[in-house]
C-alpha cells in the first residue's frame, strides 16, 4: 500500500516542461522585486568593473513569460536562440531513424553486448573517459545529446538501467567541463578576460581532472553494480520492462552484412568528424594549422574546390550549424549506399526527428529563463551583489567563497563562455585585491558552472538527455545528490590546496 503511494507521488510530479516554466515565472516576479540595473561594456562586450549602476525597474508580465520560450528559440538582442541546438537535436534524431532504416546500428549494438559478457562495467569508466576527454578540452555539452540513442540501448542490453545510461555521458562529459583544462570555451573565455594564459593553473586543474573523473567514475560504478546484482535498488526500477522493452536490439545474435559493415563505419566516422570539427585547434596552440592549410588547398584545386564550394569551413572552425549539416548529409549517404528507397529515407528522417522533438523544444524552454532574466535586467544586478560581498577576505576563504558564489550564477547563467565574459572583469581583479591568483578565480568559476551543469534545469543539455531517456528530473536529483556533495566538498579543498601551494 505504502509503495503504491510512493508511486502515486512520483507519477504525479510534473513534467520538465512544467518545471521550466515554473522557473520562467519565478524569475519574472523576481524581476519586480530585485532592482534593475547593468554594466558598461567594453567594444569587445566584457563588462568593466566598478561601473554598475542600478536603472529602471523592469518588471516581466504575463504577455513576457509566454514570450519567453518564443523569443529563447529564435534570440534577442542579449541572449542567443536555441534554434541551432534544436534543430541539430532534430537533424541528429533523422540521421539515427535513416540509420535504423539499414538494420546496422542493431546488429552492431547486439555483437558488443555478446562480447562483452561477463564484463559488461568494464565499459563504464572507458566510455566516461571519452567524454570527460571531450569535456575537459572543448567544452563538449550540447552534442553529447547525439549519443544518448546510440548509448542507452547498450547500456540496458547489458543490465543497467536508464541512470546509468545517461550517467556515462551527461556526468561524463559535464565533469570533464567541471574540471576544464584547455576547454576554451571557459578556461579559454575566461583567462582571456582577465589577460593571462589558458596555460595558468593548468597543473591544479589537471589535479581537478583526475580527482573529479575518479570520483564521478566510481560513483556511477557502484551503483551500476548494484543494480546489476538486485534490479530492485535501481530508482527507476518501475520503469525497467518498459525501458528494456523500448530499447531492445532486434538483432542480437544476427551477423552484420557487408552493407551494414560500410553503414557502422560511416556511422563512427560521423561522431569522430564532429569531435574533431568543433575543437578549435588554433586556439589551443597556434601552430596547429593542418586543417586550415588543407582547407585553403583544397578551396584553391581547380573545378574541385568550386565544386565542394567556396564556403566550405575548416575543421576546428565548425560549429552547429555545420555539425547539423555533417548529420543531415551522412543520413542521405548512408540511405543511398545502403540502398534504402527514397520514400524510406524521407520517412525514416521524419520518424527519427519526430522521437527528439520533445528533446528540441525543451532546450528552447529553458534558454527562456535566461531571456525572462536579461530582460527584466537583474542578471547584473545578482552579479554586483557578489562583487560587494566577496571583497576584503582572506586568500582561502575567499577561493572557496568564489566558488560557492559561482553556483547560483551558473544555476541563472547555465553558458559557462557567457558567465565568463560576464563576470571574469570583476572578479578577477577582487581576487588580486586579497592576494588569490587569477587562475584560481578562473578555476572556481569553471569548477562552479560544471557541478551546476549536471543537474540544473536551467541547463537545456541536462533537460535534453532526461527527456531522451524519459528519467523524471526530481529522480535525477536524488541519483546525484550524494556525488554533488562530495565533489563539492571535493573542490573546496583543491581550492585551498592551490591557493597555498599553487
Amino acid at each position: 500500500m505504502a509503495k503504491n503511494k510512493i508511486k502515486d507521488r512520483l507519477m504525479s510530479l510534473p513534467s520538465s516542461f512544467t518545471i521550466l516554466f515554473i522557473i520562467i515565472v519565478i524569475m519574472s516576479i523576481l524581476t519586480w522585486f530585485v532592482p534593475a540595473g547593468s554594466y558598461e561594456v567594453n567594444d569587445a562586450g566584457e563588462i568593466i568593473a566598478g561601473t554598475f549602476a542600478y536603472s529602471e525597474q523592469q518588471p516581466q508580465g504575463i504577455w513576457d513569460i509566454f514570450m519567453a520560450p518564443v523569443k529563447g528559440m529564435l534570440g534577442t538582442d542579449t541572449t542567443p536562440g536555441a534554434i541551432e541546438v534544436s534543430l541539430f537535436i532534430l537533424v541528429v534524431g533523422g540521421f539515427l531513424g535513416v540509420v535504423n532504416k539499414t538494420g546496422a546500428l542493431d546488429t552492431a549494438i547486439g555483437q558488443v553486448v555478446s562480447a562483452n559478457k561477463g564484463r559488461e562495467k568494464a565499459l563504464i569508466p572507458i566510455l566516461m573517459l571519452i567524454f570527460a576527454l571531450g569535456g575537459t578540452t572543448y567544452g563538449m555539452a550540447e552534442e553529447t545529446l547525439a549519443f544518448y540513442p546510440l548509448i542507452i540501448p547498450v547500456m540496458i542490453a547489458v543490465g543497467f538501467d536508464m541512470l546509468v545510461a545517461v550517467s556515462v555521458i551527461l556526468l561524463g562529459a559535464g565533469v570533464g567541463v567541471l574540471a576544464s583544462t584547455v576547454n576554451p570555451f571557459a578556461t579559454g573565455v575566461a583567462s582571456q578576460a582577465l589577460g593571462i594564459s589558458p596555460g595558468d593553473g593548468i597543473v591544479l586543474r589537471l589535479i581537478f581532472f583526475v580527482v573529479m573523473y575518479g570520483i564521478t567514475t566510481a560513483y556511477v560504478y557502484r551503483y551500476a553494480s548494484k543494480v546489476q546484482k538486485n534490479r530492485e535498488k535501481s530508482l527507476v526500477f518501475e520503469d525497467y520492462e518498459k525501458n528494456k522493452n523500448k530499447f531492445k536490439t532486434k538483432n542480437q545474435d544476427a551477423k552484420m552484412n557487408t552493407r551494414q559493415k560500410i553503414v557502422i563505419v560511416l556511422f563512427s566516422l560521423t561522431f569522430i568528424v564532429m569531435v574533431i570539427s568543433l575543437i578549435p585547434w588554433t586556439l589551443l596552440n597556434e601552430n596547429w594549422t593542418l586543417f586550415e592549410t588543407f582547407n585553403t588547398w583544397l578551396m584553391g584545386l581547380p573545378i574541385i574546390g568550386t565544386v565542394l564550394g567556396q564556403q566550405m569551413v575548416p575543421l576546428g572552425d565548425w560549429y552547429f550549424q555545420e555539425i547539423t549539416m555533417l548529420f543531415l548529409a551522412m543520413a542521405v549517404i548512408i540511405g543511398m549506399i545502403y540502398r534504402v528507397p527514397e520514400k524510406d529515407i524521407v520517412s525514416g528522417f521524419v520518424e527519427g526527428a519526430k522521437e527528439l522533438l520533445s528533446v528540441a523544444l525543451i532546450v528552447a524552454l529553458a534558454r527562456g529563463i535566461q531571456v525572462i532574466m536579461n530582460e527584466g535586467m537583474i542578471t547584473d544586478t545578482i552579479l554586483h551583489f557578489g562583487e560587494q560581498a566577496l571583497s576584503g577576505l582572506s586568500p582561502v576563504v575567499f577561493s572557496v567563497l568564489t566558488y560557492i558564489f559561482y553556483i547560483p550564477l551558473s544555476f541563472l547563467i547555465p553558458s559557462t563562455s557567457g558567465l565568463a565574459s560576464a563576470t571574469m572583469g570583476i572578479m578577477g581583479p577582487l581576487g588580486s585585491f586579497v592576494g588569490v591568483s587569477e587562475h584560481i578565480v578562473v578555476t572556481a568559476f569553471q569548477s562552479a558552472s560544471g557541478i551546476v551543469n549536471l543537474v540544473t534545469p536551467t541547463f537545456g543539455v541536462v533537460m535534453g538527455a532526461l527527456a531522451i531517456a524519459e528519467v523524471e528530473l526530481v529522480t535525477w536529483w536524488k541519483y546525484t545528490a550524494k556525488l554533488i556533495g562530495i565533489l563539492f566538498i571535493a573542490t573546496c579543498i583543491l581550492l585551498a590546496i592551490g591557493v597555498l601551494f599553487l
